[in-house]
């Protein structure tokens, strides 16, 4: 809310919880357009929720624990869009401590998209990805037959097999808490890299199972970057 672009949206999709959102969101409802409390199934589902209510001209989805950096990100989305007459826009992203977010443990600097970047294990980080509700609309919300690499899939489906225009603006622009659910153990990085193969397989796309090695190996950098 304390973003300086004024005309935002604001769309709250919570699982039912029991901890009290509840009652901080009542303090909010003059600046709250909507919002739903009830059991769903996963995060993905509550983003397609999001999707269904959304009015908006972009959309753009901020997880519980993630932050934008300063005021100013929204607007820069809406005019990097606007300039580039782009159908979608991403920039950097700094994975934060999850007890301490002033300490970066890790960061992921993007680039501009071109063809042949998937291949090689890249993809934009999803917490700063905007879409115009237009493509969303198009070529589908949140695939529910992933349980971690939907995010993953949506962004090759729209950048890859459908070649929509994106822009990037080399900035960080979201803070994300560590942990998630992708990064939690070693398993579920394996699981998270078998369904963005398997991602590939779904849109018709061909792919070396090499990708399975070349997208972990990317995250390496992320690391040599935090400081």
């Amino acid at each position: 809310m304390s973003q300086d672009y004024e005309g935002i949206e604001y769309l709250v999709v919570d699982g039912g919880s029991a901890d009290g959102t509840l009652d901080i969101l009542k303090k909010y409802h003059d600046r709250i357009q909507k919002y739903i409390s009830e059991p769903d199934n996963g995060i993905y589902d509550a983003m397609n929720k999001g999707i269904k209510l959304a009015a908006g001209e972009i959309l753009g989805f901020l997880n519980s624990g993630d932050v934008y950096v300063d005021q100013t990100v929204i607007g820069q989305i809406v005019k990097s869009i606007q300039t580039h007459n782009a159908d979608c826009c991403y920039g950097d992203l700094e994975y934060v401590a999850e007890n301490n977010p002033n300490r970066t443990v890790r960061r992921w600097k993007s680039q501009l998209y071109r063809d042949g970047l998937f291949e090689k294990g890249w993809h934009p980080p999803h917490p700063t990805f905007f879409a115009k509700k237009s493509i969303f609309d198009k070529y589908g919300g949140f695939d529910l037959s992933y349980d971690i690499g939907a995010d993953y899939e949506l962004m090759l489906r729209f950048l890859k097999k459908h070649g929509i225009k994106s822009c990037y603006i080399p900035d960080v622009l979201v803070r994300m808490r560590n942990g998630g659910k992708s990064n939690k153990n070693l398993w579920q990085i394996i699981k998270a890299n078998m369904e963005c193969y398997r991602a590939w397989k779904r849109n018709g796309l061909e792919i070396s199972p090499l990708i399975m090695l070349k997208k972990p190996a990317s995250k390496l950098i992320q690391y040599a970057r935090k400081n």
